[in-house]
C-alpha cells in the first residue's frame, strides 16, 4: 500500500553536482530535515529520489540518520547502463548514500529510448542485476521511470518484467492515457512524475489559469484530476519549502468531493480552448504531424504546437519558455529541436513537404516563427555567455 502523495526528492539538494557533505550548510540540511519531519507527520511515508538528483541521496541519508526516521517506502532511480557491473555499482553507491539496508523500490531511471529498454531487459542486463539484489534482500520492487514516447512505455510495460512505472500524465498532457490503462492490465503501480512543475508550472500559475480553475487552486485541480483516474496510485510531490505541502493536502481533503468540482473545471477549460484556438484547431491540430526524427532540423513540431497552444489558451508562457529552451538541449529526456533553425538552415518549403497532410501547414509554420521570436533570441544570448 502506497500513500497517494509521495515526497519527491529532486528539490532536496544543494546542488546538481556531487558535493562533499562539508559543502552543505547547517541551514540547507536543516530545511531538508524539517520537510522530512512534516512529511512523516502528514503521512507521506513514501520518499523518492535518484542518483542524478545531485546531492539529494546524500542529504536524505543524513536526514534519515539525524531525524532517526527512515520512510516506510524508499525509492531511488538509477540510469540504465550497457555495462551491468557499472549499473550494480551505482545501485550499491545509492544504498550507501541513503544509509539504509534496503531500497524498497528501485527504478531504472529514464527508459527513454529503445536502447535504454534493451539495456534494461537483455539477458544479464539491469533487470537481472536487480533480481539478484532482490534475492539478497537489498532491493524490493523493480520499476522504471520514463520521458519516452507512449509506444515505448507500452513496449516496456508489455515485457511484464516491472512492478511499477513513473511517467508523465496531467490535465495539460494526457498522451500516456493508454499506457496507464496497459499498466493496470499488467498490474503495475503508476506513479505520476512532478504534477505541479511538469503539469504547467502550477506553483506560479497564470492569472487566466487561476480564474479558470476557481474555486480550486490549479495545483489542487490538477492533483484531483490525476487522482480521479483509478489506475493512478500516487503523485510524486516536490517540496522546496514547508508551505508547499498545503495545497496538496487540500487536494487530499477534497478527494471525496472531486466530482463536485473537477468536471465543471474541465468543461470550462475545454470551452476556453475552443474559444481561443477555434473548434477546428482544437480538434485537429495534433493530427498528421511528422515526428521530430523525420522533420528537417529535427524540429519537434508536435511539442512546439502544444506549447504554442498552451500560451494562447492558458497564458502558460513561463512553462512554454522553459520547455522550448530544453528542446535541443535535453538529450533523450526532451528530444528533438526547437524552432531556432527555421528560416536559417530549415526553409518553409522543407517544412511544407512534411506537413502536407496537416489541416493548416501555413498556420503551423507561423506558430513556429512566433515561438522563435518569443524565445529564440534570449536562448542564443544565454548560450553565448557560456
Amino acid at each position: 500500500m502506497l500513500p497517494i502523495l509521495s515526497l519527491g526528492g529532486m528539490r532536496f539538494q544543494k546542488s546538481w553536482d556531487q558535493l562533499d557533505f562539508s559543502e552543505i550548510s547547517y541551514e540547507e540540511q536543516n530545511k531538508v530535515e524539517n520537510i522530512l519531519k512534516l512529511a512523516n507527520k502528514y503521512g507521506l511515508s513514501h520518499v523518492e529520489t535518484a542518483k542524478y538528483y545531485g546531492t539529494s541521496e546524500m542529504q536524505l541519508g543524513i536526514g534519515f540518520h539525524n531525524t532517526k526516521k527512515i520512510p516506510d517506502i524508499l525509492q531511488t532511480k538509477i540510469p540504465p547502463n550497457s555495462d551491468p557491473k557499472i549499473f550494480e555499482r551505482d545501485v550499491m553507491t545509492s544504498i550507501e548514500k541513503l544509509k539504509v539496508k534496503k531500497i524498497d523500490l528501485l527504478a531504472i531511471h529514464g527508459i527513454n529510448t529503445d536502447e535504454h529498454l534493451h539495456q534494461a531487459v537483455k539477458d544479464g542486463g539491469c533487470i537481472d542485476i536487480l533480481k539478484d539484489l532482490q534475492n539478497k534482500n537489498l532491493v524490493g520492487s523493480i520499476g522504471f521511470s520514463t520521458h519516452g514516447k507512449s509506444s515505448l512505455i507500452e513496449k516496456a510495460i508489455s515485457t511484464n518484467l516491472f512492478d511499477y512505472v513513473n511517467l508523465h500524465w496531467y490535465f495539460i498532457n494526457q498522451e500516456n492515457t493508454n499506457a496507464i490503462c496497459l499498466a493496470n492490465k499488467y498490474d503495475l503501480g503508476v506513479f505520476i512524475i512532478s504534477p505541479t512543475d511538469k503539469g504547467g508550472h502550477l506553483h506560479t500559475p497564470s492569472i487566466k489559469m487561476l480564474e479558470l480553475c476557481k474555486p480550486l487552486h490549479p495545483i489542487v485541480f490538477n492533483d484531483l484530476f490525476c487522482l480521479r483516474n483509478k489506475n493512478v496510485h500516487t503523485l510524486s510531490v516536490g517540496v522546496a519549502k514547508e508551505e508547499d505541502f498545503d495545497l496538496h493536502l487540500e487536494a487530499i481533503s477534497l478527494l471525496s468531493e472531486s466530482e463536485k468540482y473537477v468536471p465543471k473545471i474541465i468543461n470550462r477549460l475545454k470551452q476556453e480552448s475552443i474559444n481561443t484556438l477555434g473548434l477546428e484547431w482544437h480538434q485537429n491540430w495534433h493530427r498528421n504531424l511528422p515526428s521530430w526524427e523525420y522533420t528537417p532540423g529535427n524540429i519537434n513540431i508536435p511539442v512546439l504546437l502544444w506549447l504554442s497552444n498552451l500560451i494562447d489558451w492558458l497564458d502558460l508562457e513561463g512553462f512554454a519558455k522553459s520547455r522550448y529552451q530544453l528542446l535541443g538541449n535535453g538529450s533523450h529526456w526532451f528530444p528533438g529541436s526547437n524552432a531556432n533553425l527555421l528560416d536559417v538552415d530549415v526553409s518553409e518549403g522543407q517544412l511544407l513537404k512534411v506537413l502536407d497532410s496537416h489541416i493548416n501547414p501555413k498556420k503551423v509554420i507561423n506558430k513556429l516563427r512566433i515561438l522563435k521570436e518569443k524565445f529564440g533570441d534570449n536562448f542564443a544570448k544565454r548560450l553565448s555567455k557560456k
